[in-house]
């Protein structure tokens, strides 16, 4: 089976920069894999898990937002946030989901008559209570307040 190159960075620092074998990434279009060979693509990031498999293993990596450029030799991604799997504790679910509802809350109160950016804050709570959802974190998502 044929590798890519794979890279993974955030404004705080570069996560990844292996040889991998598939790229799983949460695209904002919907979830996504890449191998070598892909066609070149460009896509947004959801709040998502991504995986990433190399030397027999899979790491996953917990992205909110940015995002991925594709090509048949590689996959570089540069994400607004990043950690790896093992760093987002529940401290650190608790604190994302805090900021996404202050977010919200921000564009409810100062926008009005155009729902685009609360519902693009709303979307982001969605995708990210289903993100922490899936790895097993509590998200107390019954209200925005």
């Amino acid at each position: 089976m044929a590798n890519l190159q794979f890279d993974l960075v955030s404004p705080e620092r570069r996560l990844a920069s292996v040889e991998t074998t598939e790229v799983m990434i949460p695209g904002a279009d919907g979830d996504m894999t890449v191998m070598a060979g892909h066609a070149p693509t460009i896509t947004t990031l959801r709040p998502g898990i991504m995986r990433v498999t190399h030397d027999g293993t899979t790491e996953e990596y917990v992205v909110l937002g940015g995002f991925a450029e594709i090509s048949a030799t590689g996959v570089s991604v540069l994400a607004e946030q990043a950690l790896h799997r093992d760093e987002m504790t529940q401290e650190v679910y608790e604190k994302l989901i805090a900021d996404a509802k202050e977010l919200y809350k921000k564009h409810e109160e100062e926008v009005e008559n155009e729902p685009g950016p609360v519902d693009e804050a709303a979307k982001l709570i969605a995708d990210m209570v289903a993100m922490g959802t899936h790895i097993g974190l509590d998200s107390e998502h019954s209200n925005f307040g």
